[in-house]
């Protein structure tokens, strides 16, 4: 059996810690969040009271949280996991964030005589719950095929992408494309419902047509469609628009520093910051059909454009 520890048992990092456990895993989670806490526990996942007692023990460390910022005072704070761990344990930062912040989380663990890689995931809520998400691994070739065979249950696809930092890499640059597809189906579903088509006529076109994405499929922002949309349910949040808003700014500052122009990504990012301006930060990000539809709690003649 292996000792897994787990650090951040939010709306991701509690199914997926779920999945190792299912898989007949023992692991030992933290959150300071006493509802993902909970929740973890229903999962199956032993709650403890510090990253320390998180990581003890154990063969493998997963962290999924929030933000770069949250990543490193995980790992590099006094109390965190390369003060509290064994060096014979893998580290595994299934975070999405900054670049920045991965690069020097490699370079701390490097340091400290860890192996660490950067594996971030796609797939959502829902493929977080069904073990279907898609990992990308970036680091040194030894430790990225060792946390193949930890990931597995948790995974339908482990896709290695290189040394350091690419897996950040490909996460902030496929989140790029997701949002921008998410943007075009909100436009195109109601432009489609204005020109009188019905809703699952239109679906069923587009998603066997060349207008088919990730977002249709899975995101739909009209409700009665495709059952996991959050449209369905008040657009309570499977991918909040606050989080989406921080992984788009994240490809815009790569953007940046690369001198790369991202002018449709800019203005999806705009529409997410509209959304959180009229107070729906905790909503879905597919929430931004309102924007197109007229129908947001402050119309767009209202919530001012940036």
């Amino acid at each position: 059996m292996t000792e897994v520890g787990w650090i951040g048992m939010g709306n991701m990092g509690a199914p997926m810690a779920g999945n190792l456990v299912k898989a007949g895993h023992n692991v030992r989670g933290f959150d300071l969040s006493p509802r993902a806490v909970a929740t973890a526990e229903a999962a199956g996942v032993q709650a403890v009271g510090s990253i320390a007692e998180a990581v003890a023990g154990a063969d493998v460390v997963f962290t999924m949280l929030p933000k770069g910022e949250h990543s490193r005072a995980v790992y590099l704070e006094p109390d965190g996991v390369l003060a509290s761990a064994s060096t014979d344990t893998l580290l595994i930062d299934s975070s999405t964030i900054d670049v920045e912040s991965a690069q020097a989380l490699h370079d701390a663990a490097a340091a400290a005589g860890f192996r660490f890689v950067d594996a971030p995931v796609s797939g959502g809520m829902s493929g977080a719950q069904a073990g279907t998400l898609t990992f990308m691994v970036g680091g040194a070739e030894d430790a990225v095929s060792d946390a193949a065979g930890f990931i597995e249950p948790m995974a339908g696809n482990v896709i290695p992408t290189g040394g350091p930092t690419t897996g950040q890499a490909a996460k902030i640059c496929n989140n790029l494309m997701l949002f921008i597809n998410l943007a075009a189906t909100a436009e195109g579903a109601v432009l489609a419902d204005r020109l009188g088509l019905d809703k699952q006529v239109f679906w069923d076109i587009a998603s066997v047509s060349s207008g088919d994405s990730w977002a249709l499929r899975t995101w739909y922002p009209v409700p009665g469609v495709v059952e996991t949309a959050a449209s369905n349910n008040g657009f309570e949040p499977t991918f909040t628009t606050e989080l989406a808003n921080k992984d788009i700014n994240l490809a815009i500052a790569a953007a940046q520093d690369t001198g790369t122009p991202l002018e449709i990504g800019e203005h999806v990012q705009q529409l997410f910051s509209r959304l959180i301006d009229a107070g729906h930060a905790g909503k879905d990000c597919s929430m931004i059909v309102k924007l197109v539809d007229g129908s947001l709690t402050g119309t767009p003649d209202q919530v001012p454009a940036p």
